[in-house]
């Protein structure tokens, strides 16, 4: 971190427990994202009113390149858990870390995986009763394929000389047919 984190506290007294517990918090978030560069974080307690206790409220700064990301977690006279503050600390650097997983992931270049071509081939050979055979491929590969490796149901179609798509995959024993499907 570039800016050393910032602790504020608003009408309460500095605790260096409650501290603590911040700076341990910002720790693992900078381990998973090494590259935030300022953190803030502001713990406040109202005032105590007549019917309901101190609910704390948090506020979390955190600056990363290229954006910032906010956390308030307010809480609310329904949310009692948050008069406790470690709770409320809790509650807010866990927001904080969906959102902070969230830019990364959106800004890493992260990308779904590639599915792989469907290849085209020929059903050279073919054991019914065990329940597999061979393909053809278009580049004079032969590639193993089971019955499981059928999709929707066409292993009742399947016969010698039938043209099939199919995605290829190494196993084992070699290279063997996934997603197997009788071309009509």
């Amino acid at each position: 971190m570039q800016v050393p984190p910032e602790i504020v506290f608003r009408h309460m007294a500095p605790s260096p427990a409650v501290e603590a517990n911040v700076r341990e918090r910002i720790d693992k978030l900078a381990r998973f994202h090494d590259r935030i560069t300022s953190c803030r974080v502001v713990i406040e307690a109202p005032h105590r009113h007549k019917h309901k206790g101190r609910i704390y409220m948090i506020r979390i700064d955190l600056t990363v390149p290229g954006g910032e990301i906010v956390v308030g977690r307010e809480g609310s006279s329904a949310d009692h858990a948050h008069e406790d503050p470690y709770v409320a600390i809790r509650d807010a650097f866990d927001a904080l870390r969906r959102q902070l997983e969230d830019y990364v992931r959106k800004h890493s270049g992260h990308r779904t995986k590639a599915h792989p071509t469907p290849l085209h081939g020929r059903v050279t050979r073919l054991f019914p009763d065990e329940g597999y055979g061979f393909i053809m491929s278009a580049n004079g590969d032969e590639v193993y394929f089971h019955r499981n490796s059928v999709v929707e149901d066409g292993w009742k179609s399947i016969e010698v000389d039938v043209q099939v798509r199919f995605t290829q995959i190494e196993g084992e024993k070699g290279p063997h047919a996934h997603s197997v499907k009788p071309i009509s």
